[in-house]
Parts: structure tokens; C-alpha cells; sequence
């Protein structure tokens, strides 16, 4: 296991990048300590996988720095970095049982039979597999074949990191819960430093404990899920993570108070900067309907079991309402309400409002 360190790290596919628009991966700063859960969550584009690959050896950056605990492997091949890779695809052998699919890291390596077989099999118990250890892995289901792909990163004791690129993608959906609260007990049983790639934010505020946000080959924010949840940093975090998304509505800025179609609206902290693209972000979770606030009309309700999700009318911006209970109609027209204390201002995509105390 190993602290991850990435410093000044840019990369692009052009022979000869000048602008910052021909770099997959712009400027990145980045500590991952050891035996930390992270995860790298953005849309399809947005530079994760190059930024695995580089890590992995598998990519050499165009600028920038890769060091594990403070030793630099920028130039290291992929087997001398010491880690462990789980892919899209499971990666194992079907000719092959379930035991010696498992043990084949550590055979590999020279390891010892004895010390082979006593961490096979408890590596297998964390998985659930011990009943399977003697069955060909080609007749296996593709959920139990990922859980063999998973083991064979997780049976060597002896790795930097383990890194896991989008492994649930071809799991169906009933059992990706299965494996993502698999995955999260692992971790915190072996401790190892896993890093976790993914466009599905589900899986990220699931098994991470710190997901970093990417865009367009920037992070945008790095946080807990909470964090991330709860005070974007960015509006593109806001409207990726959450569902429904983070509201994001023009407003203007007139003496430090926020203006919402002509209504002033609370925020929850004091204004910083000037000038630029303002809008007010604020989660459906925080927003009510009441007597005074910017007029709308409901244009569609969602039951969706537990609660309502309500599309609101504001001008021609669509405003979203989490609702508990009695829903308004649609048709109906309300005054919306928002939370001061969850309610941001942004300029230019970025927050611009201090935090309340």
C-alpha cells in the first residue's frame, strides 16, 4: 500500500499541444494517502481513464510527476509499480478453477503453496466463493466472474494500490448493490489504497470515502460524498451528482443581494467577487413552496414512491421541488421557497458565497 502523490501532471494525445484545449488532462495536484477508498466519478470524456492509465503505467504523461510514497515511477513499466488492476471485463482465466484463478498472483510470484492456499481461501470467504473454489470458472455467472477478478487484485498483500475501472458495468443491475457494498466491507477489511473509476455516481458515493469530481480534464471538486452533496463546489458538480440535480438559475446581483426575477432571495453567506455569469444553485431537497418568494406554475408531478418530484415553471427555467407529501397539482401556481442556508450563489460555475456558521 502506498500514499499517491501527482504533481503537475498534464497529458495529451497531440504530438505537439499548445492550447489548454488540446490536453485529455489539464494541470493535476493530487494526494491520495495511504490506504484510503477514493473514486474517480465523471461523465464518459472527462479524462479518468487516462488519469488510471498514467497511474498504472500504462500511459506515460506528457508533463508531471507520478510518486508512490514520495518514490517517483513517472518512468517505471507497469509491473514494476507494484498494483493491482480490475477492468471493465473480468479478467481471469475459464479454463481454469476458481481456486487457481486466485492463486495464479501469488504462484506467479514465487509464493509458497502454504502460504498460496491460506490466502486463497481467505480471500475466497471474503468473497463468498469458498463453495466455488473448484468450479472452472467458464461456468460461472459474469457477477461471480468479476468477483474472481476482484481477488486476484486483493490475494497479494503486497501491492501499492488497487485500481478498478468501471468493474460493474456488465453486472446486471439487481446485483451491482451486491458487489458495491462487497467492495466497500473489503475495503475496510484489508485497508489497501483502491481507487475507483466510474460515471455512475451511485457507485462513487458508495464505496468512497473522498470522490474526486472531474470535467473536461479538470477536478472540479474533491470531497466526501457529503461534501459533495451538500455544497458543490462547482454548478457541474451540483447537476451531476444528486436526483434530481442541483437547480442552477440565472440571477442577478444588485449591492450584494441576489435577485431571482426581480425577488430577492437569502443566501447563505455574503456575496464574493464581481462580475461574471451569476446563478443560484440549490437542491429540490431545500426547496418548498409558501405564500411569498418568485411565482411559478407546477407543470408536472413524479410520484416516485417515497416522495414527489415536482417541475416548477419559473419563466422559462424548469425549478425542481422534492416533495414529502401533498404535492401541488399540476397546473397549480405556487410560490417557491428556498432554503437560505442551501441556497448558493455561483459566478461563472464556481461558488461565490461564503459558508454559513
Amino acid at each position: 500500500m502506498a500514499k499517491i502523490t501527482l504533481s503537475q501532471l498534464r497529458h495529451s494525445y497531440a504530438p505537439a499541444p499548445k492550447a489548454p484545449e488540446d490536453y485529455a488532462l489539464k494541470q493535476i495536484d493530487l494526494d491520495w494517502e495511504d490506504g484510503g477508498a477514493y473514486a474517480l466519478l465523471g461523465p464518459s470524456g472527462c479524462g479518468k481513464s487516462t488519469l488510471l492509465n498514467i497511474i498504472s503505467g500504462l500511459l506515460h504523461p506528457s508533463e508531471g510527476r507520478i510518486l508512490f510514497d514520495d518514490r517517483d515511477v513517472t518512468d517505471l513499466a507497469p509491473d514494476q509499480r507494484n498494483i493491482a488492476q480490475v477492468f471493465q471485463f473480468p479478467v481471469i482465466y475459464d479454463t481454469m478453477r476458481v481456486y487457481d484463478n486466485l492463486a495464479f498472483p501469488l504462484r506467479n510470484r514465487g509464493v509458497d503453496e502454504v502460504r498460496v492456499d491460506a490466502r486463497v481461501r481467505e480471500i475466497a470467504k471474503m468473497l463468498e466463493l469458498t463453495d466455488l473454489l473448484q468450479t472452472k470458472a467458464a461456468n460461472l455467472a459474469p457477477d461471480n466472474k468479476q468477483k474472481i477478478s476482484m481477488g486476484r487484485g486483493l490475494v497479494r498483500d503486497d501491492v501499492n494500490v488497487i485500481m478498478f475501472d468501471e468493474p460493474l458495468t456488465v453486472i446486471d443491475p439487481h446485483l451491482k448493490w451486491k458487489l458495491r457494498s462487497k467492495l466497500k466491507e473489503l475495503h475496510q477489511r484489508v485497508r489497501a489504497t483502491m481507487i475507483y473509476v466510474t460515471h455512475d455516481q451511485t457507485e462513487a458515493l458508495t464505496f468512497a470515502d473522498q470522490v474526486v469530481v472531474m470535467q473536461d480534464g479538470v477536478i472540479v471538486q474533491i470531497g466526501t460524498p457529503i461534501e459533495l452533496f451538500e455544497r458543490p463546489a462547482h454548478t457541474f458538480v451540483g447537476h451531476f451528482i444528486g436526483s434530481p440535480g442541483m437547480n442552477v438559475l440565472p440571477c442577478d446581483i444588485q449591492g450584494g443581494t441576489a435577485l431571482l426575477h426581480g425577488e430577492p432571495i437569502a443566501l447563505e453567506g455574503a456575496v464574493t467577487g464581481d462580475g461574471g455569469i451569476t446563478q443560484l444553485g440549490i437542491r429540490p431537497e431545500f426547496v418548498t413552496f409558501g405564500s411569498t418568494g418568485p411565482q411559478a406554475t407546477i407543470r408536472q408531478v413524479s410520484d416516485i414512491g417515497r416522495h414527489a418530484v415536482v417541475e416548477a415553471k419559473l419563466g422559462e427555467q424548469s425549478v425542481h421541488a422534492v416533495v414529502e407529501s401533498n404535492p401541488p397539482a399540476q397546473g397549480d401556481t405556487v410560490h417557491l421557497t428556498f432554503d437560505p442556508s442551501q441556497t448558493r450563489l455561483y459566478r461563472d460555475g464556481w461558488l461565490a458565497t461564503e459558508a454559513c456558521q
